[in-house]
């Protein structure tokens, strides 16, 4: 009689331990279909962020490293200082030449001034030759009328005669004076345009010169946090030289990997959920900013070729960037490029 009750009852309970599974797995199943009809969601995703590369611009020694790795440092902090001896000497030398360029610009404007002095001088004395030439010509004339009809002798004549030719030799040879001058400016000032030039290279000489030595300061080129160094204190360097990066600060975003599948729904604009695994209590608001041009696959050092008889449909995944838009700062402290996290982006209102 006991055994009946006690296999009544067990008919009893396994029915309703059924009922139970079936109503919850119900309800799950509703709850599910209900969520996944208005959110995609994907763990293929990470926290990243723009990374600066700090490269030296010129090659030295390492004299001094002026920050400690995984710190914050701000844009224009002087991070590393190479010896700059070399760069100083190099200056000097560039300043030395571009002062002898300058004086000689000195002496050939001097030369110019001088010259000009003389084309002044020149064109007086022809003016003064013209006016004795004339005279001399007038003279020679009137006697040349005179000795035909015996008023003068033909020693004045000839005295007249050789006044006028001394005259004309003397103007011709002030107009050769002239045009010597004149051809002398001319190249004066030549030489003075090439010194001018030389004196502008020199100065660019001074500027790279300038440049060069400003290299051996190497400084941050944005501010956030900065990576483990790979530059040591009298190492040498060579220009070129990646030593090491910064995550900048307020750069951080989210690429998040879906499934080619997934994307039917997802546009631009789209509230985003993350959950950042390492601390899932905390939740980051965002929205989809843009897509990958490619798919991760295309974009790898070997990009599959489809083409080569081996083919296998392989659901692809494109890279969807996703801007943070809320976090706590205490959160934006914690996370890293690199964080594994979850997106829930919601596709419906």
């Amino acid at each position: 009689m006991t055994t009946e009750i006690e296999t009544k009852k067990k008919s009893k309970v396994v029915p309703i331990i059924l009922a139970v599974l079936v109503i919850a797995g119900a309800i799950f199943g509703v709850k599910e279909y209900l969520y996944y009809s208005k959110h995609v969601d994907t763990d293929d995703a990470q926290i990243d962020g723009d990374i600066s590369p700090v490269v030296a611009r010129v090659g030295g020694y390492v004299n001094q490293i002026m920050f400690e790795e995984n710190t914050r440092v701000t844009e224009g902090q002087v991070l590393v200082k190479l010896d700059d001896s070399d760069f100083k000497v190099k200056l000097e030398q560039a300043e030395a030449g571009q002062k002898g360029a300058s004086a000689g610009v000195g002496v050939s404007q001097s030369q110019i001034a001088a010259t000009a002095a003389n084309t002044s001088t020149a064109k007086a004395n022809i003016e003064a030759a013209r006016v004795k030439l004339s005279l001399a010509q007038k003279d020679y004339d009137r006697y040349a009328n005179l000795v035909k009809d015996g008023s003068i002798t033909q020693q004045q004549f000839d005295q007249a005669k050789a006044e006028k030719e001394a005259a004309q030799a003397a103007y011709t040879a002030t107009k050769d004076q002239y045009e010597a001058a004149v051809k002398q400016v001319g190249t004066t000032q030549s030489q003075l345009a090439v010194s001018s030039n030389g004196v502008s290279q020199r100065q660019s000489d001074v500027d790279f010169a300038k440049l060069q030595l400003s290299y051996t300061d190497i400084k941050s080129p944005a501010t956030g946090i900065v990576s483990k160094k790979n530059v040591q204190k009298g190492q040498l360097v060579q220009a070129g030289q990646s030593l090491f990066s910064i995550v900048n600060e307020g750069s951080l975003y989210v690429t998040a990997n879906f499934k080619e599948t997934q994307l039917e729904d997802i546009r631009a604009g789209l509230k985003v959920e993350v959950e950042v695994d390492a601390y899932p209590n905390e939740k980051i608001e965002g929205e989809v900013y843009n897509f990958s041009p490619t798919t991760g696959a295309k974009g790898s050092l070997l990009p599959p070729d489809n083409a080569t008889g081996n083919f296998v449909k392989v659901v692809q995944r494109i890279p969807v960037k996703i801007k943070i838009t809320k976090a706590s700062k205490a959160m934006l402290d914690k996370i890293r490029p690199g964080m594994s996290v979850k997106v829930s982006v919601s596709i419906k209102d």
